[in-house]
């Protein structure tokens, strides 16, 4: 059984900071993604970033260069970097992980079977 739980969020201020963490426990799929999430307040959850197959990183065009995504090698933490945060970040992230999917799909949060609980940033001007 796959299990994700997210750490690492908060209240920064405009500029600041954060790491989020994502411990991946039971996750053994190969042609996969992992991939990080966001939904604020009355808005549609939306793509930060994803992983595929461990090494092929893309982003949601306005993050890149902000946001970082990485693993370790064995796939079993995901992280995500988050620098010059603004209070338009502000919002619910999510980890999730999909099955064996190709990579295109990846964008799409439909194509994730596993997600975590969420964990809180926001972000004050």
């Amino acid at each position: 059984q796959v299990q994700l739980v997210e750490s690492g969020g908060g209240s920064v201020q405009a500029g600041g900071s954060l790491r989020l963490s994502c411990a991946a426990s039971g996750y053994t799929y190969h042609d996969s993604c992992l991939g990080w999430f966001r939904q604020a307040p009355g808005k549609a959850r939306e793509l930060v970033a994803y992983i595929y197959n461990g090494d092929r990183r893309n982003y949601a065009g306005s993050l890149k260069g902000r946001f970082a995504i990485s693993t370790d090698s064995a796939k079993n933490n995901l992280y995500l970097q988050m620098d010059s945060l603004q209070p338009e970040d502000t919002a619910i992230y999510y980890c999730a992980a999909s099955g064996s999917i190709a990579m295109w799909r990846c964008a799409l949060h439909v194509n994730y079977n596993y997600w975590g609980q969420g964990t809180q940033v926001t972000v004050s001007s």
